[in-house]
């Protein structure tokens, strides 16, 4: 088992593969693994139940998108091809509660959300765009802010990226306790930026920059505030 270059210092999420795609990270039960085929019925039951949970945040198609909506099948073919280009990174958020790290338990964790690093760019830029949600059962655990921190510390240790942003609508309260948690810098609102629940939304632009990672990792830096006695999970 390989680790991340922030693998020594507590709190850093353990990879269970080499750099390259695909990766799975794991810290204490919970699991970022690649989406599979074989979870098309566990995802598509996750998504029907927390329709009402989720779907005022869903993102949507304009009425005269050039694309269709894509079936479970094609969404996972696409993160593969675009894991592999290191354009989006796509996991399952997971949760193992087996206490094994082989390959396998990890691959087979039940799903519990996603989380996924989209518009990854590199050049001058180097920046990319993390979305998120989970289950509405186990939401207000911890598990979102834990998830994004693993994703954002593969994103600068690993990838190395300069800029990543989370954009939220602002009647979203349970995304903003989630950037609240991590300490995310507010950038400012976007107006009308994404197409979501069947119109173009304003967004609140949360922001971490290479330059103001904590230097032990965002990880590490979340696990030492929870242990503040005013702390709540999400």
């Amino acid at each position: 088992m390989t680790r991340s270059p922030d693998a020594d210092h507590v709190g850093a999420a353990t990879m269970a593969a080499g750099p390259g795609w695909p990766v799975v990270l794991h810290h204490d039960g919970l699991v970022l693994r690649p989406l599979r085929s074989r979870d098309a019925g566990q995802w598509t039951r996750l998504r029907a139940v927390n329709r009402d949970w989720t779907g005022p945040w869903d993102s949507t198609l304009p009425a005269d998108s050039r694309e269709t909506p894509l079936d479970f099948g094609q969404l996972v073919r696409r993160y593969r091809r675009a894991g592999r280009e290191g354009s989006t990174f796509g996991w399952a958020l997971a949760l193992d509660e087996t206490g094994r790290t082989s390959a396998r338990a990890l691959m087979n964790a039940p799903i519990i959300g996603q989380i996924t690093v989209a518009g990854v760019t590199y050049g001058a830029a180097q920046q990319a765009s993390i979305g998120y949600w989970i289950d509405k059962g186990h939401a207000g655990r911890g598990y979102t802010p834990r998830g994004v921190a693993m994703a954002a510390d593969f994103c600068f240790g690993v990838v190395g990226l300069h800029r990543l942003e989370i954009c939220i609508r602002p009647e979203n309260g349970p995304s903003h306790r989630v950037v609240a948690k991590l300490g995310w810098r507010y950038e400012g609102l976007r107006q009308r930026y994404l197409h979501i629940n069947g119109d173009w939304r304003d967004h609140d632009v949360y922001v971490r920059t290479a330059e103001e990672r904590p230097a032990n990792g965002e990880l590490h830096r979340l696990l030492t505030r929870s242990l503040s006695p005013d702390w709540q999970p999400d």
